[in-house]
């Protein structure tokens, strides 16, 4: 009669404990498929913050281009046209400028933003604005100022 008794209870505690294994690995399984999302959400977010910060960079490099290009005068024009030509090739819908006064002037370069980069409100790294330039709705710009 001891044996059977003590077989009682062990019985009893395996039926009273079936669900909970289920419940956590239903837990597990949740926990583990919302880090995922997280990851995959992170990793896209570093990955268009790396293409726009590459279109800044060929911006940079192209309005560079353009002030050394505008230190001889014959053949600034034909230059700036050049990397005008070359950032529509680099940059969505790129342009490139020389605007201001005799004294000082700026390297415009624009381009159009991407489209599925987060609002303005969202960047953590907001690049300046380019000052008094005149830059349409949507667009993205680097302004170089230098003394000609």
């Amino acid at each position: 009669m001891m044996r059977g008794s003590s077989k009682l209870p062990r019985a009893r505690s395996a039926l009273n404990c079936r669900g909970s294994s289920l419940i956590e690995l239903m837990l597990a399984v949740a926990l583990m498929a919302v880090t995922a999302l997280g990851l995959i959400a992170g990793q896209l977010w570093i990955a268009r913050e790396a293409r726009a910060m590459s279109m800044r960079e060929h911006a940079t490099w192209i309005a560079d281009s353009v002030v050394e290009a505008t230190y001889a005068p014959a053949t600034a024009d034909a230059a700036t046209r050049q990397w005008s030509a070359r950032a529509s090739v680099l940059l969505p819908r790129g342009e490139a400028s020389v605007t201001g006064s005799a004294a000082v002037a700026a390297a415009l370069v624009t381009w159009t933003s991407v489209r599925d980069m987060p609002s303005a409100d969202g960047v953590i790294d907001q690049p300046e604005s380019c000052g008094t330039a005149d830059v349409p709705a949507g667009s993205s710009c680097v302004a170089l100022a230098f003394a000609q």
